[in-house]
């Protein structure tokens, strides 16, 4: 037997590991198993160069507890350890075996897998046990061993029984950790750490039902074996090419990912990339809609098929962070508990890759499937939006898949809505105006005015219109955005049309003063407009600066200071040449109010503004009116 002291740089490193190396001890797991998928990967490398003489066989890493003795094991089949490699590699800290392997083997071993990076991990075995034993024989052909530590510098090392090649880790739990011996919580470690490992994981068996043959008798009884459970997918379908993979297939991952997820992902994007960096995963597009509040943080972050964590802000685009779906690179860098991404060049760069390959998709759908892309426009609009907002890369791509949807229910690229427009909403000054609305319904007076004139209405509903159409207007030249409530459908596209009016400035004067002592100054802005006889008498605009400032600074950025608490206001727009201009005039000034009241009410009516006691009030005051 050896006895000796562990080679650490302070006195006692390993209370130091368990206070501050990592964030959860939940993760010592993970860890423990990622060596066991190294020695295991390892062997397999070697037996592939010819290194290792022996039969690699159909390996797999076992979890097992033993109540009992407060002991949990993990076991592998791989490459094992002679007494000078425990040394190496268990006895000076931090002098990775993995990294060695790596730099050793640096050309043949390039796409082996190799987990391992830190050579800390096994030592995250003391965050939860008093007590480890590592039982170990190597490949080679020398004898087992059995190396012994209760967590201070002092260790034991001695040759041992073992017949089969592999390593055992017997974790004495501490009493502070009891309930890493319950069975439930390490099935959901392994689920949530290890479920896509490259080598199967046992933990305990299971009750499977044989089918009955088809000769069987109609009251024969179907036999039941116990099988081991493998808790975990070594071949999740990000590992393969995507021509091995049907869209089945991906749907079913998706359901793997996601248990709890009955609405189908609308499409999706293989990533696959090995130069200038290894990156390789599956984004999915779930049915947002509108719905900005959407639970985030659903993309899943590997490092070779271990899971690291699901915040991945930073190497997914913000716009993207409403997606779903894995990323799986050994170049992501982390610090040694693998748990917080680092600022990184290479990071950016995966950045960069993520945004192109959603841009290259949604161009691909939109030319070659165009119908089906427009079907799935209002599913995924908001992504786009914010990423033309966010991502000046997916902006200048963007031409080639954003659609402009109608009213009407119809879809155009920016270059077709140019084309179809430009004639006819081209304004006196030689500026492209662009209609839309926010709210099919309450808007539908503002629309069939619009429409009537022949002008296209577009629908843009989504939380971030405001911020996306803002952005447009930068980026493109003499073209302006108004919603067709923002004026009166008149002023809306100005033309060198003048209309006669039938009132003096005299009247004009006197019709403003009647109707401002008659509402709340406050809130309404009297516009007096000389238009049509066919047009409304009164009409509320809501001015397309204030309001989409308004709701830019209530969704976060891009407005002024404080205006997402600025009072609603509004322009009311009257008609001179109505007749109802004409006989608020001609009325006795005690009968002016209860009419321009009764106007207003109904303007707001179609705004969608009167409510409460006011619209009680005017329903009554209707019925009055009636008698």
């Amino acid at each position: 037997m050896t006895k000796g002291s562990i080679n650490v740089s302070v006195e006692n490193i390993f209370p130091l590991i368990k206070k501050f190396l990592y964030s959860d001890h939940e993760i010592f797991l993970r860890e423990l198993i990622s060596n066991a998928t190294d020695a295991t990967l390892k062997l397999k490398h070697l037996t592939n160069i010819g290194e290792a003489k022996v039969e690699y066989g159909n390996p797999k890493i076992e979890v097992k507890i033993d109540k009992d003795a407060g002991t949990l094991h993990i076991i592998d089949q791989g490459i094992g350890m002679t007494a000078e490699e425990v040394e190496k590699y268990i006895n000076q800290v931090a002098f990775s075996g993995a990294e060695e392997f790596l730099n050793q083997y640096k050309d043949s071993a390039k796409d082996s897998g190799i987990i391992g990076h830190f050579g800390l991990g096994f030592y995250s075995a003391f965050m939860v046990a008093d007590q480890v034993e590592i039982i170990t024989k190597s490949f080679k052909d020398e004898p087992a061993v059995k190396w012994s530590c209760d967590g201070s510098p002092e260790f034991t090392l001695e040759e041992t029984k073992k017949a089969e090649r592999g390593t055992e880790i017997i974790l004495h739990i501490a009493e502070d950790s009891k309930e890493f011996l319950d069975e439930h919580k390490i099935r959901e470690l392994l689920l949530k750490y290890n479920k896509f490992m490259p080598i199967p994981i046992q933990f305990g068996m299971k009750t499977e039902t044989l089918p009955l043959p088809e000769d069987a008798a109609e009251d024969a009884k179907p036999e039941t074996i116990e099988v081991e459970n493998i808790i975990n997918n070594p071949t999740p379908a990000w590992t393969k090419a995507p021509s091995e993979l049907t869209d089945e297939d991906y749907l079913n991952f998706y359901r793997e990912l996601y248990p709890m997820q009955f609405e189908e992902p609308l499409f999706w994007i293989h990533l696959n990339v090995d130069y200038p960096f290894n990156l390789s995963g599956i984004l999915f597009f779930p049915r947002i809609g509108n719905n900005v509040n959407i639970e985030k943080d659903k993309i899943q972050l590997y490092q070779n098929q271990v899971f690291v964590t699901d915040e991945v802000k930073g190497i997914v685009p913000d716009f993207l962070m409403l997606l779903r779906g894995v990323i799986d690179s050994p170049d992501i860098p982390l610090n040694v508990s693998r748990s917080y991404l680092q600022a990184d060049g290479a990071v950016k760069k995966i950045s960069q890759y993520i945004t192109k390959k959603v841009a290259d998709k949604m161009a691909s759908l939109a030319k070659n499937e165009r119908e089906e892309f427009e079907k799935k426009w209002n599913d995924i609009k908001v992504v786009l939006e914010y990423g033309v907002v966010s991502e000046e890369k997916f902006a200048e791509k963007s031409e080639k898949f954003m659609l402009f949807p109608t009213v009407d229910g119809k879809y155009f690229t920016w270059e077709e809505l140019n084309e179809k427009i430009k004639d006819h909403q081209t304004n006196k000054d030689g500026k492209l105006v662009v209609l839309y609305a926010s709210h099919q319904d309450q808007q539908d007076a503002y629309i069939q005015a619009a429409q009537e004139k022949g002008y296209e209405v577009l629908l843009l509903d989504s939380p971030i219109a405001s911020h996306f159409i803002q952005k447009l207007e930068q980026e493109k030249e003499n073209v302006t955005f108004a919603r067709v409530d923002a004026d009166h459908v008149q002023n809306l596209i100005k033309k060198d049309e003048p209309i006669l009016s039938k009132l003096s400035d005299e009247q004009k004067e006197s019709l403003k003063t009647s109707i401002e002592n008659s509402i709340n100054k406050q809130t309404y802005t009297v516009q007096l407009e000389d238009l049509s006889l066919s047009d409304a008498p009164f009409v509320i605009t809501q001015p397309e600066f204030m309001r989409r400032m308004k709701e830019m600074q209530q969704m976060g950025g891009g407005g002024m200071f404080g205006m997402g608490n600025f009072p609603e206001m509004y322009n009311l727009v009257v008609n001179t040449n109505s007749e109802l201009a004409n006989e608020i005039l001609n009325k006795p000034e005690e009968e002016k109010a209860p009419l321009i009241n009764q106007a207003l009410d109904l303007a707001k009516l179609s705004q969608n503004l009167l409510k409460g006691k006011e619209l009680t009030d005017f329903v009554k005051r209707s019925f009055e009116m009636l008698k």
